[in-house]
């Protein structure tokens, strides 16, 4: 069973740890610096992310995907379309972790070695997962995972782009994401005969929900 308090120890090392990653990465010497600044001991630290740097990008992830869904409450008091709401949690988010860009690519490297796959997939589940619920839509049946592995697909091709965007208030990755989105409503019709075939098909974001 996790403990709150554990929980809110890690958060607080990992956001103590951000303005090192840059120089050092989500390393052991990292960790410790933020440990000092916090006051938690060391070996403690370490403990607290037995399988290290992915335990830590692990954190930053999922504090991204909660301050996002608090940010979104209340953020749709007028009727907006769907595809306005989606940018608009793609937006938070990405606010939320540009002062910690390089800490975001660094983390993106440490999720591409080979042993922290699943993680990946995991946490890009989470994020996606929380962005159709935190826009207030709950779709039922199949659609609930397609409608999640198109968005991971934007959300993924998004973060790319948004590291390297240098425009203002980052308007480029904005635009991106908007042409993506509208891509995907121009392909309804072949995606509802996508879901017609994948009924018989195992889905990774099926299981991935089976074991939340």
């Amino acid at each position: 069973m996790r403990s709150p308090l554990a929980d809110r120890e890690r958060e607080q090392l990992v956001t103590a740890t951000l303005p090192d990653v840059a120089f050092d990465g989500w390393t052991r010497r990292a960790l410790h610096a933020a440990a000092h600044r916090v006051g938690i001991a060391p070996a403690e630290a370490e403990a607290l992310f037995p399988a290290g740097a992915a335990d830590m990008v692990a954190v930053l992830s999922h504090w991204a995907d909660r301050e996002m869904l608090l940010r979104l409450e209340g953020a749709f008091a007028e009727p907006t379309s769907l595809s306005r709401r989606v940018t608009t949690a793609l937006r938070l988010r990405f606010e939320l972790l540009l002062p910690w860009r390089e800490a975001v690519r660094r983390g993106l490297s440490v999720l591409a070695l080979p042993q922290n796959g699943p993680l990946a997939l995991r946490l890009l589940y989470d994020t996606v997962d929380a962005i159709w619920r935190g826009v207030g839509d709950q779709p039922t049946g199949f659609s609930f995972y397609t409608k999640r592995a198109s968005l991971a697909g934007v959300q993924a091709a998004a973060t790319l782009y948004w590291l390297d965007d240098r425009s203002p208030n980052f308007v480029e990755t904005l635009g991106f994401i908007q042409r993506r989105l509208a891509d995907l409503h121009r392909v309804g019709d072949l995606r509802r005969r996508f879901e017609v075939a994948a009924n018989n098909l195992p889905s990774p974001f099926r299981l991935l929900r089976q074991t939340r």
